[in-house]
């Protein structure tokens, strides 16, 4: 196994956590423990005011790690301007859509925008990319999320389940009303089964991207029933600090070598905003060092180093758990 990049001082990149919330305290945290060791410099701030990429402040080779809530799009447009490279933890479909629009920018920048680098989508990514690799044919792409992070990402939450969700299905996009399609989903202990419903989510549209043969792929997240009541109406209580322990499931369906049916399914049980800043923290280390490609990159693009980025996933404190079908005695 090769050793990571480390960066020399004559290379060391300056890191901008942008965000406060759970997720970007997360970031801040384990990034600094990054910079102690490669020389990398860190600053962090609460929020990035509209054109303040254009005041002079970033530059060429600066990273910038967007945790805050959607929209980020017309930010990462602003960075792409000036050649800093972006990493961003959004969940919402049309920031997503707009974020992925903007590969051009970037490859004329020669920087790179890291589009879904959170819980799910980015961790999920990572593991259908691991997963797929043992499949000779993938067919069928299934995510299902439990928990919310902080109060953004409960926000979030609240929207996904009111609006449309989005699905590729034997070939074509289809749009389904979310909360509907009840599933009980296993997801790892010590969370265990709960219903998921359809919701307005971006892992369909970031895998599809990465995974054209696929015929089906679908997003789903937990909800109950108040949940699902009241997801069109505005949030009755404000959301807590952080949300309890989270889990992701990413189920993999295809055709071994020989042709048999296979079915693979990894995930994690983790506070989603400490999953969620692990797998940022990664990425940014990535973009810092140049392993990643100039333009958008998606989590389970097939040309990035899963393995090592799953590794120092882990190596975060985020313990990834695989379904075998053997009971433990």
């Amino acid at each position: 196994m090769t050793a990571d990049p480390v960066a020399t001082p004559t290379d060391a990149r300056r890191i901008v956590v942008v965000g406060v919330g759970v997720v970007g305290r997360r970031v801040s945290r384990l990034l600094g423990t990054t910079v102690e060791h490669t020389g990398h410099r860190l600053a962090s701030m609460a929020r990035l005011e509209p054109g303040a990429a254009a005041t002079g402040e970033f530059g060429p080779g600066d990273v910038v790690v967007l945790a805050t809530g959607a929209p980020h799009a017309s930010t990462a447009a602003e960075l792409a301007e000036v050649g800093a490279s972006v990493v961003s933890v959004s969940d919402d479909l049309g920031d997503t859509r707009q974020l992925l629009e903007l590969d051009d920018h970037f490859r004329q920048s020669g920087a790179t925008l890291v589009v879904g680098a959170a819980m799910s989508p980015g961790l999920s990514g990572l593991l259908a990319r691991h997963l797929s690799s043992r499949l000779a044919v993938v067919e069928e792409i299934h995510v299902a999320v439990h928990a919310t992070a902080g109060p953004a990402c409960a926000r979030q939450h609240h929207r996904a389940l009111s609006g449309r969700a989005a699905g590729w299905h034997d070939g074509v996009w289809i749009e389904r009303p979310a909360g509907s399609g009840r599933e009980l989903c296993w997801f790892p202990e010590p969370v265990g089964a709960h219903d998921c419903y359809r919701a307005e989510l971006p892992d369909p549209l970031l895998l599809h991207r990465s995974h054209p043969d696929a015929i089906r792929i679908s997003a789903r997240m937990s909800a109950t029933r108040r949940d699902r009541l009241t997801a069109r109406l505005p949030m009755l209580r404000s959301p807590h600090p952080e949300g309890g322990v989270g889990a992701l499931r990413v189920e993999v369906r295809g055709a071994a070598a020989d042709g048999a049916r296979e079915v693979v399914i990894a995930g994690t049980a983790e506070l989603v905003g400490t999953a969620a800043g692990a797998t940022a923290t990664v990425f940014a280390e990535a973009a810092a060092t140049d392993e990643l490609p100039t333009g958008v990159v998606v989590t389970s693009d097939p040309s990035l180093p899963t393995t090592r980025l799953l590794e120092r996933v882990q190596r975060r404190g985020i313990r990834l758990q695989e379904f075998t079908g053997v009971p433990q005695a």
